[in-house]
C-alpha cells in the first residue's frame, strides 16, 4: 500500500481519538507489532468467511505462525480452515518468481477447492521485492472465474489493529455491494411482524458466540445479511449495503466499514457489545431505536424482560458463590470493558483491567463502569501482571491465552478469555456459561491442594531438626 493509504486508514473520523490528534492514530513505530502484526490482524479479520479460498502470499512461516489461532466457527463450510501459502524460498526471491508462484497457487485453490472467492494477503517479503498482487488477482480471476481479493497486509505496515482497517477497507472495495439480496417476504415467520435486515460488523464467533444471539434476532423478525465476518459467507458480505442497520460489534476494528455504509448508502449505525446482560439488552434496543419501528421496540422490550429473568434465575446459586469476589482482567479493545461489564452482572468486583489495544473511548467506557480511579494495565509483562494480581488482593484472572502458563505456575486460578478459545460467552446463554466456568475456576479444589505444604516435607524437616 501506498503511505497515503495507510495514513487514511489510520485517520479516522468516526474515531473519538481522531478528534484529539489532527494526525490520527499514531504512524507504525519500532515495536508497534507486538502482539500481532499488520498481516495477522488482516487475516483474522477475514478468516473467518468460511466458503473462501485464504492464501497467504509469502515464506510458509507467515502462514504457520497465524494458521488457526482465532476460533471462530463454521455451521457449514470448512475451507476457511485449510491453511494455504505460496511458501516462497530464498530462490523465488533471488529469482523473481514470486508473481508466478502466487498465480499458480489461486489455480490449485481453485481447481481443487471451488471456493466461493479467493483471498490473496501479502506479507512483507513479496511487499519488499514489489509483487503485483492487484495485478496478478485480476489476472487469475478473469482466467478461472472466481472473484480474487487482494488484501495488501504486509507485517511492517503497522499493528494488527491496522491489519484489521486494511481487511474491512478491502472487502468494501472489492466485495460489498457487488450482488443484491435475496427477495424475501417483507413479513418474516412470525405473522404480522415486519422484516427488518441488518449487520453485524466485527463480530467473529469465536467459540460460536453468534450462535448465542442469532435466536434473539430470529424471533424479533431481524434478518442478519451478514456477520462479518464470523460464521459468514462471501455472498452474505456482498450484501451488506442493503442492511437497514449496523451494530459494530468489536470497537474499532471495523468502524470504517460502519462509516462508509452510512455515507455511500444511508445505512445507520451504533456501536455495542453482547457480553453480559445489560450490553446484551442494549444491543438489542440499538437496533430497534435506529429502526424506529414501535412494533419492534415492543417486542425487544418483552424478550429482555423474559430473558433477564430467565438469566436471573439461572444465576441465582451463581451469583451467591461469585459475589464479593475479586477479578483482575488483561486483555484489550472492547473487551476491556465490555468483560468488566459482564463480571459487573455477576456481582464481582474488577480490581483492574488491561488497555494493551484498547482505544480513547475504550477506557471511558471503563472509567464509567469502574470510576475516575480505575486501574488500567497497558503493560504486558507477565511478572509484573502476577504481582499486580497479588497487590489488588484479586481471587482470578481472566486473561488472553499467552497468560495460561505462568498464571498456572504461579498458582493463581485462571479463565481464558482470548479469541483462540472454544467456548462463546456472548449473549444471554453466554453469560450463564462464563458464570459457570468462574465458579469451577475460582472454587476448584485444585488450588488448595498445590498452595499446601506436601505431607511428607513436614516429615523432612522432623528428621533434619532430630
Amino acid at each position: 500500500m501506498k503511505p497515503e493509504e495507510i495514513q487514511a486508514l489510520l485517520n479516522e473520523p468516526a474515531c473519538a481519538h481522531n478528534k484529539k490528534s489532527k494526525s490520527g492514530c499514531a504512524k507504525p513505530a519500532p515495536g508497534a507489532t507486538q502482539g500481532g502484526c499488520c498481516f495477522d490482524g488482516a487475516r483474522n479479520a477475514l478468516l473467518p468467511i468460511s466458503d473462501v479460498a485464504h492464501i497467504v502470499h509469502g515464506p510458509i512461516g507467515c502462514a504457520g505462525s497465524s494458521w488457526d489461532n482465532r476460533g471462530t466457527r463454521s455451521s457449514g463450510p470448512d475451507i476457511y480452515r485449510i491453511g494455504m501459502t505460496t511458501d516462497l524460498t530464498d530462490m523465488d526471491v533471488i529469482m523473481g518468481r514470486g508473481e508466478k508462484r502466487l498465480f499458480q497457487s489461486i489455480r490449485q485453490a481453485a481447481e481443487t477447492k471451488r471456493p466461493a472467492a479467493i483471498f490473496v494477503y501479502n506479507t512483507c517479503v513479496p511487499a519488499l521485492q514489489g509483487d503485483d498482487i492487484d495485478a496478478v488477482a485480476k489476472a487469475a480471476s478473469a482466467r478461472f472465474g472466481i472473484p480474487v481479493v487482494p488484501v495488501d497486509c504486509a507485517g511492517f505496515y503497522g499493528n494488527k489493529n491496522l491489519g484489521n482497517r486494511i481487511a474491512g477497507d478491502a472487502a468494501y472495495k472489492h466485495i460489498i455491494g457487488t450482488r443484491e439480496p435475496d427477495l424475501v417476504a417483507t413479513e418474516c415467520e412470525i405473522p404480522g411482524v415486519k422484516r427488518h435486515d441488518i449487520n453485524l460488523i466485527g463480530e467473529w464467533n469465536v467459540g460460536g458466540e453468534f450462535w448465542n444471539v442469532s435466536p434473539l434476532f430470529d424471533e424479533l423478525g431481524l434478518r442478519v445479511l451478514c456477520s462479518f465476518s464470523g460464521d459468514s459467507r462471501y455472498r452474505e458480505v456482498q450484501t451488506m449495503h442493503r442492511a437497514e442497520a449496523s451494530m459494530v460489534v468489536c470497537s474499532k476494528a471495523m468502524l470504517h466499514v460502519a462509516r462508509k455504509l452510512e455515507s455511500d448508502y444511508g445505512v445507520p449505525w451504533f456501536e455495542g457489545s453482547f457480553y453480559g446482560v445489560q450490553d446484551t439488552s442494549a444491543a438489542l434496543r440499538g437496533f430497534a431505536n435506529l429502526l424506529k419501528d414501535a412494533d419492534l421496540s415492543t417486542r425487544v422490550e418483552a424478550l429482555i424482560a423474559r430473558e433477564e429473568a430467565r438469566v436471573e434465575a439461572a444465576l441465582v446459586a451463581l451469583r451467591e458463590r461469585l459475589r464479593g469476589k475479586r477479578v483482575l482482567i488483561f486483555t484489550g479493545g472492547y473487551k476491556s470493558w465490555s468483560v468488566v461489564s459482564a463480571m459487573q452482572d455477576l456481582g464481582m468486583v474488577v480490581v483492574a483491567t488491561g488497555t494493551e489495544k484498547s482505544t480513547e473511548e475504550d477506557k471511558a467506557r471503563i472509567r464509567e463502569l469502574m470510576g475516575p480511579d480505575a486501574r488500567m494495565i497497558s503493560d504486558n509483562d507477565q511478572i509484573a501482571l502476577i504481582d499486580a494480581y497479588h497487590e489488588c488482593q484479586a481471587d482470578i484472572l481472566i486473561a488472553g491465552d499467552r497468560y495460561i502458563y505462568p498464571t498456572l505456575k504461579s498458582r493463581v486460578p485462571f479463565l481464558d478469555i482470548d479469541h483462540v478459545r472454544r467456548i462463546g460467552y456472548a449473549g444471554y446463554d453466554g453469560l450463564i456459561e462464563l458464570a459457570r466456568n468462574i465458579d469451577h475456576a475460582v472454587h476448584s479444589p485444585v488450588w488448595g491442594l498445590v498452595r499446601s505444604q506436601p505431607s511428607w516435607s513436614a516429615h523432612e524437616a522432623a528428621a533434619a531438626n532430630a
